[in-house]
């Protein structure tokens, strides 16, 4: 099921020791000491239609997750200036569903627009399966980059979710290409996924020519399918981060959900292989660290690499 080019199931052979070595080495020879910030808004929330495992979102399960309708401009304008003061360069709109309904469409548009033209920070959207058309509309409006996560490799996706295909996300990321967006894209580790997994989902990333790659570690969240699914090992995920930055070298790896609880004491270790970009401010239905003690450790990691 699995065939690999041979360097890469050389890489794959390496001890952990090695490959975090050589993870670090790529990331600084490629992107300098470099780290960015990036920041979200749940800006519609819950009643999807769609089975991802994972999700607290999903209708399919009985979950205490916030149900609301897509924020007014005035909340989302806010929550904008916000990310840009707590030093996000970035800042994506996300909302739940399959696809964006072609009312709010508009909506989102004239949102994008204002944000800006007031705020002046970057704007992202993870707004579902959306065909060209609409990602233009978007792009035309302001959005710079579309967020579009495959989750999993193609050979697990379904058994995360069968309510669409992996080939629906890989048509979504190109459709955002065509129309000149750059792309966000990665998963989750820790779904129960094989190492094969993971590096398969790296080079379906790589192949796709993805611009930032955001890695979460599953949240066992209550309601969902995954809530017992056993914690993914932290060599497990530190192979995993130096594996991608070794295939992916020249572009930011950027630890989103699950990495305060799932690498704890050891946030550093997933710097020192590889990773060199955070999601600050908090995620979709989960808070995070402070806005300060994330500033606090960034400018630690860049006097370390530096060094």
């Amino acid at each position: 099921m699995y065939k690999f080019p041979a360097d890469i199931t050389a890489l794959m052979a390496l001890p952990l020791a090695e490959l975090m070595q050589r993870g670090l080495a790529a990331k600084l020879a490629n992107r300098g000491t470099a780290f960015s910030f990036c920041s979200i808004i749940n800006a519609k929330s819950g009643k999807c239609s769609e089975n991802c495992r994972f999700c607290v979102q999903s209708a399919h399960y009985r979950t205490d997750a916030p149900v609301y309708p897509l924020k007014n401009k005035e909340e989302i304008l806010a929550a904008a200036q916000e990310a840009k003061e707590i030093g996000a360069s970035r800042f994506s709109l996300v909302t739940s569903g399959k696809g964006l309904p072609a009312a709010e469409l508009p909506v989102v548009a004239e949102i994008i627009a204002e944000i800006r033209n007031k705020v002046g920070i970057k704007v992202c959207g993870s707004l579902g399966i959306l065909s060209r058309e609409e990602l233009g509309l978007l792009k035309e409006a302001g959005m710079s980059r579309y967020h579009h996560n495959l989750e999993a490799s193609r050979e697990y996706f379904p058994k995360v979710c069968t309510t669409h295909s992996f080939d629906d996300r890989i048509n979504c990321i190109k459709a955002a290409q065509a129309v000149g967006l750059s792309v966000c894209s990665g998963g989750i580790f820790g779904m129960g996924e094989s190492e094969n997994d993971r590096i398969s989902m790296a080079l379906t990333l790589k192949e796709c020519g993805v611009d930032s790659v955001p890695l979460n570690m599953l949240i066992p969240l209550p309601g969902t399918p995954f809530a017992e699914m056993p914690r993914l090992d932290l060599s497990e995920m530190l192979r995993a981060i130096a594996l991608y930055r070794l295939i992916m070298p020249e572009i930011p790896l950027r630890l989103a959900a699950g990495r305060e609880t799932a690498l704890a004491d050891f946030l550093s270790s997933a710097f020192l292989a590889g990773a060199d970009a955070m999601m600050i401010g908090g995620y979709l239905t989960q808070g995070g660290r402070l806005p300060e003690d994330d500033h606090k450790f960034a400018q630690e990691m860049q006097k370390i690499w530096a060094i």
